[in-house]
């Protein structure tokens, strides 16, 4: 079961979910005539589906397991169901779906827990167990190149059943994550795919399967047209249990529709005003951030070096961020370009004791596997420009679940640099940051935010997020408008003269 589970995401149903999921589907008044299960395992959901809804004259399952295909016909040969279920040894996606969706009469229950695992980690173990569209989302140049192009099989599956489905009276009812449902119904809401009523039961992954993730029992109904693009989200799988909603509006999902309708005159619609920036990349970690005894340097391997201070800064981490250690950071990080592309040669003449380190830890740059540093200068990081180095910025950490946005100002007289787990506004004065953090820490700008994000995703806050904020909109809401206008006049100003000179 070890490899299942690595190779095909394979988490058998325990028969007491599936009893309960076939339950709560039976009061909500489903009864379908036709039950089709696309990657029925052991056959959990086969069996409960056809305890709870006797009425039902065909039932179909499939998996790519034979082993659990095995295991389910023999305790289908022990009831009188035989005469009414097909179990098939395939591959999902070898299967003509658009074909077998027309010979099923309805209403249709498609039930099921599809794999819990992504594209690329099925192609990195060699399985073959892989939908032939890659990159799906259509996601173009640097999304695709930095993993955006991921994603669940399951999401894949579920996209593709909902839209062979669309025409059909059937509900779909699935264990999965609750960020395949997201992304999944923010593609079908975006591309017009008729479904009808969609909610969210929230599970316990830990309890229900010994996985720390968030998951749930997903319900869609499809064959009707509906302009309602909202999910409900029970926090139980019960129909009693609290509720929230979630939407889609303007090609955004919102996490709160109520606050997101009582602050989306502050939506940014153009790239007027600040940018939000990531910090820097390099995927070396224990050779590019360094602690400072001194005059001496330790690595993440334990070495010691004397190097020359210019390409060394002050680091600070999500951690370092989201705890608001940020006077003193404890780690440094050698930044040998202040551009993408940079030439790095110019480290060799300028600090060549720096130029020997990173020659003798060559080994750990050829490891990184990322194709956005291929063909690049040696040495080359990512994510920097000379915003990287303003002497201030107001921060904030992507990972943590808190919205607190923090001000980092120079320390020992150089910039401090952030991660890229961390996204920041750079700033040219303390007087400036101050005010754009007391702006973002404001109840009105939490209020705005927290309508876009997901609590539990992996990184909730992200640059996109950020970037939905037009900060000026936020500082006429709030009344300081003419003063930050005042920062960002004097900085258009202190370009034009340079350019003069």
């Amino acid at each position: 079961m070890a490899s299942s589970k690595k190779d095909f995401g394979d988490f058998q149903t325990p028969v007491k979910l599936s009893r309960q999921v076939c339950d709560l589907l039976l009061l909500q008044g489903v009864s379908p005539v036709s039950i089709i299960e696309p990657t029925c395992g052991k056959g959990s959901f086969v069996l409960s589906a056809l305890e709870y809804f006797p009425q039902a004259r065909k039932v179909f399952g499939v998996d790519i397991n034979l082993d659990h295909i095995h295991f389910l016909k023999g305790e289908l040969d022990h009831r009188n169901w035989a005469d009414r279920v097909k179990i098939l040894h395939n591959d999902f996606f070898d299967l003509d779906w658009p074909s077998l969706s027309k010979e099923f009469p309805q209403p249709i229950l498609i039930i099921g827990n599809p794999p819990w695992v992504t594209n690329s980690a099925l192609g990195a173990s060699g399985s073959r167990n892989l939908p032939g569209k890659r990159n799906f989302q259509k996601y173009a140049g640097l999304d695709a190149i930095t993993g955006k192009s991921n994603f669940d099989i399951s999401e894949w599956m579920l996209i593709h059943l909902l839209q062979q489905f669309s025409e059909r009276d059937s509900i779909l009812a699935m264990l999965l994550k609750t960020s395949v449902v997201r992304k999944t119904l923010k593609y079908l809401w975006k591309n017009e795919v008729k479904i009808g009523k969609s909610c969210m039961y929230l599970l316990d992954g830990k309890q229900e399967f010994g996985v720390s993730v968030d998951m749930c029992l997903f319900v869609c109904h499809t064959g009707m047209e509906s302009k309602d693009k909202t999910c409900k989200v029970y926090d139980a799988l019960n129909l009693n249990a609290n509720s929230t909603a979630f939407g889609f509006s303007n090609g955004r999902l919102i996490a709160n529709t109520e606050n997101y309708e009582r602050w989306k005159h502050l939506i940014a619609v153009s790239s007027r005003g600040y940018k939000w920036r990531s910090g820097v990349k390099h995927d070396a970690s224990k050779v590019m951030e360094l602690r400072k005894r001194t005059a001496i340097y330790q690595n993440g391997l334990n070495e010691t070096y004397v190097l020359e201070d210019d390409y060394i800064y002050p680091l600070l981490k999500s951690s370092d961020i989201a705890r608001g250690l940020v006077d003193k950071p404890r780690r440094w990080v050698l930044m040998p370009q202040t551009y993408i592309g940079e030439n790095t040669i110019h480290i060799k003449y300028k600090a060549p004791k720096t130029w020997d380190y990173l020659n003798d830890h060559q080994t750990f740059f050829d490891r990184r596997k990322s194709s956005i540093y291929k063909n690049k200068p040696g040495f080359s990081i990512f994510g920097v420009g000379d915003y990287s180095f303003a002497p201030w910025k107001v921060a904030i950490s992507g990972f943590y679940k808190k919205l607190d946005f923090v001000v980092v100002g120079p320390h020992e007289d150089k910039p401090v640099i952030l991660d890229d787990t961390c996204y920041f506004i750079p700033c040219k004065s303390k007087n400036e940051a101050d005010l754009l953090a007391d702006l973002l820490n404001s109840p009105v700008s939490k209020e705005f935010f927290g309508s876009f994000i997901f609590w539990d995703a992996k990184r909730p806050i992200t640059a996109n997020i950020l970037g939905n904020l037009d900060i000026f909109l936020l500082a006429k809401e709030l009344g300081v408008e003419k003063e930050l206008q005042k920062y960002r006049q004097n900085g258009q100003a202190k370009q034009l003269s340079l350019l003069l000179v």
